[in-house]
């Protein structure tokens, strides 16, 4: 067995058990952010890494990359930092047909099955399978969810498509979610103030109608490696907005859970929650948290600080000129407004930098920006005093008076993400 899938296995085990277990799991596209992950499992322990159905496809996602392009890239990334490559665990988030829901059923789920079948030829082992969303030909009450039955089936028709993409030898490894309550990827589209936990029936009805439909299909091998399934905590995070966890609210869901054998709950959307609150969801039972935004908030937080580093030191007269991202940033998102339109209404200029729902992070890949982006860290590829760290990035004065973070641009932008990393790792109980 994979040796990240051993340490998957017993981290949920563990957490089964009563222990501070759980796994936190990076769901990014950001090489800087991948970086920032992977370093961390120099420390020793797993890295989940995930990417999203919108991310990567067959086509190229958002980002350009199918899935054995991220693969690659992520592997090479770790080859480059020597971490082994059996202590990374790619995860496929939200596969099905999400991103073909104004085709027929016939059309979108063909789309899935070449989806889930690419993922899994290229090594992704951890595969949520997510077919929750209406389609073109669905009959439907609008608002209303889709019939447990027909998602259960739908995800069955991709289980078996993953199932027949690896060797034999190699399908013990595959690990699989299910689950249909689940929250928007990326947060909240509308302010909301409080949120209804999924009931212990819905769960129930959703693990239960999975469980036969799979057995049905003569999946049964399959079943028994569903690890975990999505349902809502209770938590989310938007625009403007994060709900805190309430972990009385979600203790019937606790206890179902820990009745169900081999299974585990999935959180979604945890993204800005505190540590304690993060903490109080692994104890009761969502032992996998999914974070994304919240590391390219903490990313673009880190590079607009080292920007005002650099606009200080061109000020001084010791840089000729600076990188000028801020504004760089601005215009190609002001220039291309399809990331965020949909999505900010109000003081638009402020939440194009600052919302939690952080649109700008599909801005970085932007050649222009990825281009100031290295000139600024290039500027600050030098020795900066810990009198403007200090100014500029108080966070890390402490680390880098005691050596552990060099006093260089990019050096103080990992610094920054991993400290988001550090509070999941707690939360999980690997610190």
């Amino acid at each position: 067995m994979n040796p990240a899938i051993e340490a998957y296995d017993r981290a949920l085990a563990d957490n089964r058990a009563g222990k501070r277990a759980g796994v936190s799991s990076v769901c990014s596209a950001h090489p800087l952010v991948i970086e920032a992950a992977l370093r961390r499992g120099l420390g020793g322990g797993l890295v989940l890494i995930e990417s999203t159905s919108n991310q990567v496809d067959q086509y190229g996602g958002y980002t350009g990359m199918k899935p054995a392009d991220f693969a690659k890239w992520v592997y090479t990334l770790a080859d480059g930092l020597g971490l082994p490559r059996d202590r990374v665990l790619l995860g496929g988030d939200h596969l099905g047909p999400n991103a073909w829901r104004s085709l027929t059923e016939a059309e979108a789920m063909a789309r899935s099955e070449v989806l889930v079948r690419d993922y899994v030829a290229a090594g992704y082992r951890k595969i949520h399978l997510d077919c929750s969303m209406a389609l073109a030909d669905d009959v439907t009450t609008p608002g209303a969810p889709l019939a447990d039955e027909l998602v259960a089936q739908r995800a069955a028709r991709l289980c078996a498509v993953a199932e027949a993409a690896v060797p034999a030898d190699e399908r013990s490894d595959l690990r699989y979610v299910i689950g249909t309550e689940v929250p928007i990827p990326g947060g909240a589209q509308e302010h909301e103030d409080t949120l209804e936990c999924t009931s212990v029936d819905a769960a129930r009805t959703t693990i239960e109608v999975t469980r036969r439909v799979f057995e049905a299909r003569g999946l049964g091998n399959a079943w028994r490696r569903v690890c975990a399934a999505v349902v809502q905590p209770g938590v989310e995070f938007g625009d403007d907005f994060v709900i805190p966890f309430q972990p009385n609210a979600a203790t019937p869901l606790s206890k179902f859970i820990a009745g169900v054998p081999g299974l585990v709950f999935e959180a979604h959307s945890t993204d800005y929650q505190s540590e304690a609150h993060l903490a109080a969801l692994v104890t009761g039972h969502f032992a996998i948290l999914k974070v994304g935004p919240w590391l390219t908030f903490a990313l673009r937080e880190a590079l607009f600080s080292l920007a005002l580093l650099e606009d200080e030191l061109v000020r001084l007269g010791t840089l000729a000129r600076g990188s000028n991202l801020r504004a760089v940033v601005a215009g190609v998102m002001t220039r291309e407004p399809k990331f965020w339109r949909a999505y900010y209404t109000g003081d638009v200029e402020f939440k194009k930098s600052y919302s939690y729902s952080d649109r700008i992070r599909y801005y970085w890949a932007f050649p222009e920006v990825e281009a100031s982006v290295q000139a600024l860290l290039g500027h600050l590829d030098i020795d900066i005093g810990q009198a403007l760290i200090g100014q500029f990035f108080p966070d890390a004065l402490a680390a880098v008076q005691s050596g552990s973070v060099r006093p260089r641009g990019r050096d103080l932008v990992l610094h920054r993400v991993d400290k988001v990393l550090g509070v999941y790792a707690r939360a999980c109980g690997a610190e």
